[in-house]
């Protein structure tokens, strides 16, 4: 299955996601579907004025474009692909693009760590069955360059199984809810343990 994926190198196109209210608004329409300025704006506690800008910027990169159906300030938009894919440490990458791949990794890491501590904090309203449902896991492990590969890609795999039902709402089974996992997998550093 080829990767649905845009790729990011381009340090102007990093640098355009790179910023916390464009990245949640590419969050909500890729969530949510075609919303307008001011739909934005009540959903994030912004401006329309501000959105609207932020919309511009991002349709100058092919992030966002004008959905059917509207017009003027009614103007839906939506993302013409869903995810993005970029790397902050490929070893041909400029300099311009590492800093910039970073940034947007700092700001998606910093959401997701958001969005992780909101749910912790609400997890005591949940139903008994999601809060069984759900898992924190974290774990170490020494493998080889191959096996970490292996790993990462087996995990993207199954990450990637429900994908279509974000954008497809007739593949969510009832009772489904919209659920985030977060994964990373590299070489990690702890004091006094040697690399290798």
């Amino acid at each position: 299955m080829p990767n649905p994926h845009r790729r990011l190198s381009d340090p102007r196109e990093l640098n355009a996601l790179a910023h916390p209210v464009r990245m949640a608004i590419i969050e909500l329409l890729s969530v949510s579907g075609p919303l307008t300025a001011t739909e934005l704006a009540d959903r994030l506690d912004e401006t329309p004025a501000n959105c609207s800008w932020h919309l511009r910027k991002l349709a100058q990169h092919g992030f966002v474009e004008e959905a059917a159906g509207g017009k003027g300030r009614q103007r839906p938009w939506q993302v013409p692909g869903l995810g993005f894919r970029w790397d902050d440490e490929h070893a041909s990458a400029s300099m311009d693009e590492r800093r910039a791949a970073e940034a947007l990794s700092e700001v998606a890491m910093g959401r997701a760590m958001d969005r992780l501590r909101e749910a912790q904090q609400r997890a005591s309203e949940e139903p008994e069955e999601w809060r069984a449902a759900q898992r924190n896991t974290e774990m170490v492990a020494w493998l080889t360059a191959d096996e970490l590969k292996e790993m990462n890609d087996a995990i993207v795999a199954v990450l990637d199984r429900h994908a279509g039902r974000l954008t497809d709402p007739a593949q969510r089974p009832a009772g489904s809810r919209l659920c985030e996992f977060v994964a990373w997998g590299m070489p990690t550093y702890f004091p006094g343990v040697e690399p290798a």
